[in-house]
């Protein structure tokens, strides 16, 4: 009798001749390049390092596009990116020690946002593993050590033959539920060193499903069609799962408004008559959602964001959907439903009963006049203006990517995404430096349509040396960079906080000039001008740059009231 696990792929006579007779010249860098390729990769980002060119020497013998940046956490945020729009695992090539350190930032947005990136970083020589001070350049007494507390999975690898095994299983770490970064280290001596073993031709590293518990289905779909005044907040793990459709069909058989999170942005449609929309930070959907007597939560912790900064106080029943065990019931008691947000949505299509509720559209609409109103009340006409010239002048299937700046803090609340995975920003983490080399890698991943960076002066000089790599690679990116002369959040919170602002202005360069000197077109604009200027450069291919010299200021928060 014959099992299954019995059967064995037996290789044929030319597979065989191939793997007796591999071509010379080979190194352990090329079983990583090969094992990448097998795997489905055809684009990796990086940076070259001493202990890592044996990797990089393998990249000319291969079929991989190599994206180069020009500092280790920019190409983090680039291959970030780049796994976020397609959805592939994102190869990140850095190097011992201080290359590796430099991209720790960028790889815990990658585990705060869900992207799938995959890190191969070199080591120190093989002897030199396991803690001992031999002096090697860039050692570090447990490189890895550094690295545990950031990405799901850590792989080390000692000898040329477990490289495609170890890369493999990173591969379906990165892109099994929750999506996130991995990290593989493998020595310098490894990697340069002459290598017989066969040419890796394939890969298989499928990634484990999450499905839904059906006991725990049932009893949501009760709770949900017996509800009086159900809502669902919708995170990012709605879009990363891609369930933005199963998501909109629900709440229409449910009749449930619909708030996204800034992680969830464009994942339920702006304009729909159940749709909230994104004002996470308005004391006015706050007690909406509070009123809600059933509250289904996909994709989300119900974090400091998404949770108008902890002072949600639900009455209601919670049902919550969530991939990342850690964040299940971690912020209020639920029915916590530990599945893939599609995967579980589509139970809940299937088992639930349609609802009749003919207010529900009518509650919608007075929670966002509410919302209009009070915004109407605080003078902010520039800062409205500008979001509606960025949009006006965004084409609707464009992705944009936003830096902590005052501007990208309205577009969580404020800015109609037209769609899921167009707006991506760095609140995961909340690091500075995120919007522009992440605008190269989704620029990278798909060179069909332009795409928009945005940045305040303080954030933009922390990639204004990726202008270079726009350049090189001719990136259709735009990038807007608002220029308030400092930190302009961080000032607002010192001045409300403490009456005066410390250590937030900032001498800056001129940024027209700068951008020029790369060889980068540049414009200088005004409010009265954004959207005329944006709009040109958003259609003239290759990187430009907008410089809009503008103080803006925040809406009021009313978690403080």
């Amino acid at each position: 009798m014959t099992h299954d696990h019995d059967l064995v792929l037996r290789p044929t006579a030319a597979q065989t001749e191939a793997a007796l007779d591999p071509p010379p010249g080979r190194t352990g860098g090329d079983l990583v390049v090969e094992t990448l390729a097998g795997l489905g990769a055809t684009t990796v980002f990086g940076l070259p390092g001493q202990h890592a060119l044996g990797v990089f020497d393998a990249l000319r013998r291969s079929t991989l596009r190599y994206i180069g940046l020009r500092v280790e956490n920019n190409a983090g945020f680039a291959a970030d990116a780049y796994g976020r729009i397609t959805g592939e695992a994102a190869p990140l090539l850095l190097s011992t020690g201080p290359g590796a350190l430099t991209s720790l930032a960028a790889l815990q947005e990658a585990a705060a946002a869900s992207a799938p990136v995959l890190a191969i970083c070199s080591q120190v020589p093989t002897a030199g593993l396991g803690g001992g001070r031999h002096g090697h350049l860039h050692e570090l007494p447990d490189q890895a050590a550094s690295f545990r507390g950031v990405v799901k999975s850590v792989h080390t690898v000692r000898a040329q033959s477990q490289i495609p095994s170890a890369i493999e299983a990173a591969w379906k770490s990165a892109l099994t539920v929750p999506h996130g970064p991995v990290w593989v280290e493998i020595p310098q001596d490894v990697l340069a060193a002459p290598t017989s073993i066969p040419v890796v031709t394939g890969g298989d590293a499928f990634p484990d499903e999450l499905p839904p518990r059906p006991e725990l289905t049932a009893v949501a779909a009760h709770l949900l069609s017996t509800a009086a005044r159900p809502a669902i907040i919708a995170g990012g793990g709605v879009v990363r799962s891609d369930a933005s459709g199963k998501l909109r069909r629900l709440a229409e058989v449910l009749k449930a408004p619909v708030v996204t999170t800034p992680g969830g942005k464009g994942a339920f449609p702006w304009t729909h008559p159940l749709s909230l929309q994104s004002w996470m930070e308005d004391r006015h959907t706050t007690d909406f959602l509070e009123d809600a007597d059933v509250l289904l939560v996909v994709g989300s912790g119900l974090g400091e964001l998404s949770s108008n900064y902890h002072t949600f106080r639900p009455r209601g029943r919670i049902v919550q959907i969530e991939a990342d065990l850690g964040k299940l019931e971690s912020n209020h008691p639920a029915l916590g439903i530990h599945a893939d947000a599609r995967l579980a949505l589509q139970a809940l299509l299937e088992t639930v009963e349609e609802r009749e509720d003919e207010s529900a559209p009518d509650r919608v609409r007075q929670v966002l006049a509410l919302i209009a109103e009070r915004i109407a009340s605080q003078e902010l006409t520039l800062e409205q203006q500008v979001l509606a010239s960025v949009r006006t002048a965004l084409p609707a299937d464009s992705p944009s990517f936003w830096d902590m700046t005052i501007l990208a803090y309205w577009a969580w609340s404020a800015f109609d995404a037209k769609g899921p995975n167009h707006m991506h920003s760095a609140q995961g983490a909340g690091g500075l430096g995120y919007a522009f080399p992440a605008a190269l890698g989704a620029a990278v991943a798909d060179p069909t349509r332009p795409v928009l960076a945005v940045s305040g002066d303080g954030g933009a000089l922390y990639s204004i040396a990726e202008l270079a790599t726009a350049r090189q690679h001719g990136l259709d990116v735009t990038w807007l960079i608002v220029d308030d002369g400092g930190y302009g959040i961080l000032r607002e919170y010192m001045t409300d906080a403490y009456g005066e602002a410390t250590a937030t202005d900032l001498t800056r360069p001129d940024f027209v000039t700068l951008a020029e000197s790369f060889g980068v077109p540049a414009a200088l604009t005004s409010p009265e001008t954004l959207e005329t200027d944006l709009t040109k450069a958003l259609a003239t291919p290759g990187p430009s740059v907008v410089v809009l010299p503008a103080v803006l200021r925040m809406f009021a928060p009313t978690h403080l009231d």
